[in-house]
């Protein structure tokens, strides 16, 4: 079988639409089961293995795998094999350009062996409350990932084996294959450009030098994170592959929703309902803020609904910097819905007395409509 055969997704046995992360473990499934190691003497298993390692290279790689689902295998073949002595066929246009031109479009290192590459950053998606937010906290989080194989101690070799030349390559990591009159050099597929293979692969991780498990990470929540804000740490994204360095672990914070208080930046905002003598009369109102402190709020008489007032220094803390930003008090005025006969009574009162100036922008109003009517 071999990997222009069948449909990739069909190999490895996931939907077009399956994300980088069912594509692996489905990936890892397949070579699990296929395996050389696992079946020992079976061409068949063994093109199956190598068919679904062909495809996993092509699904997990973005590029790669837009333009597999636009052209098919044809986006990989660059009309480059067959007509020649030994045709050879290429990842990407990046090859060709490595193989003629150097490492100034290839980015290779001028036909030597090729370096293992590190390991894949992560992602964590972490939700924390305002309060976390505000005084910062410590955390742990669990977390799978590739890590180092502690059989093989990230060399893929079973203990007490090692490695030796690949003779497909003779140790140079690089093939060659006549292409009419050009020479063309490509990545060995027996070492995969390495230039060695292992003499046995590691019983525990099949010769990955890494294992999927769980790890348990403490996380530090600096006071004043917001939405989006990431933190990184290093060294603990997935296992290089064959002993190669580790990528990072990228944590991004998420504030839950708060009953009482919305956030912009630094500043807080808060909805607070008044009665109308309050907005009246004027009066001084308290504020608990998410410090644990009780703050005093002015409010002048004859304050308007819908005005804003600030408390400078009471809202969040700057991230990873000195101070904090403004706490913003917005006044609602109440309408009193239940109303005893004596209150009714007064404000019965209150209306007689009334003369139209304690009101302006409402008669205002109602003058500017007439004016505008003609009456």
């Amino acid at each position: 079988m071999s990997a222009t055969e069948v449909d990739f997704y069909e190999l490895l046995g996931v939907s077009r639409n399956a994300d980088g992360a069912t594509v692996k473990s489905a990936y890892r499934k397949m070579a699990m089961k296929y395996h050389p190691d696992r079946n020992p003497g079976d061409a068949e298993a063994e093109a199956r293995f190598k068919a679904c390692s062909a495809a996993y290279e092509v699904l997990k790689d973005p590029q790669k795998r837009a333009a597999y689902d636009r052209y098919g295998h044809e986006a990989f073949q660059q009309g480059m094999s067959g007509g020649g002595q030994g045709g050879a066929e290429f990842s990407d246009l990046g090859d060709i350009f490595e193989t003629i031109f150097g490492s100034a479009f290839g980015g290779g290192g001028g036909g030597g062996r090729t370096r293992a590459r590190r390991g894949a950053d992560l992602r964590y998606d972490m939700q924390v409350s305002l309060e976390d937010a505000f005084h910062g906290k410590s955390s742990q989080i669990t977390v799978e990932v590739a890590a180092t194989c502690d059989t093989c101690e990230g060399s893929g070799a079973e203990p007490g084996t090692g490695r030796r030349r690949c003779e497909l390559c003779h140790g140079h990591g690089k093939v060659r294959a006549q292409q009419g009159l050009f020479v063309i050099e490509r990545p060995c597929p027996t070492c995969s450009g390495r230039g060695e293979v292992l003499e046995k692969a590691c019983s525990d991780c099949r010769g990955e030098g890494r294992i999927d498990r769980e790890q348990v990470l403490d996380v530090e929540i600096p006071p004043g994170v917001d939405n989006g804000t990431r933190i990184r740490l290093s060294g603990k994204g997935e296992a290089g592959p064959m002993g190669a360095p580790p990528g990072d672990l990228y944590i991004f914070v998420h504030i839950k929703e708060h009953r009482v208080f919305e956030r912009e930046g630094t500043a807080l905002f808060t909805r607070v309902p008044v009665s109308f003598t309050v907005a009246a009369l004027g009066d001084t109102i308290e504020i608990p803020g998410l410090d644990g402190e009780t703050h005093a709020i002015d409010i002048p008489a004859g304050i308007q609904s819908g005005k804003q007032l600030r408390k400078r220094g009471a809202g969040m803390p700057v991230l990873q910097g000195r101070g904090r930003g403004d706490l913003v008090v917005e006044l609602v005025v109440e309408t009193p819905t239940r109303l005893s006969s004596r209150q009714k009574e007064i404000l019965r009162e209150f209306r007689e007395t009334e003369t139209g100036d304690e009101c302006p922008e409402s008669r205002g109003f109602f003058n500017k409509l007439k004016d505008a009517l003609g009456s």
